[in-house]
């Protein structure tokens, strides 16, 4: 029988490798077929890519948060809050396994990060 932590290393294992196979394909996909466009053509093309760029920034913002936690997890560090080193819940980690903050200094980094 598995560990809650080895069950937690195999569900980033396989959320890298579905992020992995998103981010290529994002990078292939053409927002448009390059033929001449009028200006509303251009307006929406432009739009088109600034929103692909944004998913692909979302993705890759979460790729590099599952790989950061499969790091901590080989080094022994996994669970613990990057700010106050306290232990992030079992709970938080089933719910968010590639969360980095315990919850209380997650909503404290949230708050400051408004303002």
């Amino acid at each position: 029988m598995e560990t809650a932590l080895e069950l937690i290393k195999h569900a980033l294992l396989a959320r890298k490798r579905e992020l992995e196979e998103k981010l290529a394909r994002m990078a292939r996909e053409k927002v448009s077929d390059d033929q001449v466009q009028d200006p509303g053509d251009q307006a929406l093309s432009s739009a088109m890519e600034a929103l692909k760029l944004s998913f692909q920034d979302t993705e890759l913002d979460e790729y590099n948060r599952v790989v950061q936690a499969l790091k901590k997890i080989d080094d022994g560090t996994y669970g613990i809050c990057a700010d106050c080193g306290g232990h992030i819940s079992e709970k938080r980690l089933k719910s968010y396994p590639n969360a980095s903050r315990c919850l209380i200094c997650q909503e404290v980094f949230e708050e400051n990060k408004g303002l």
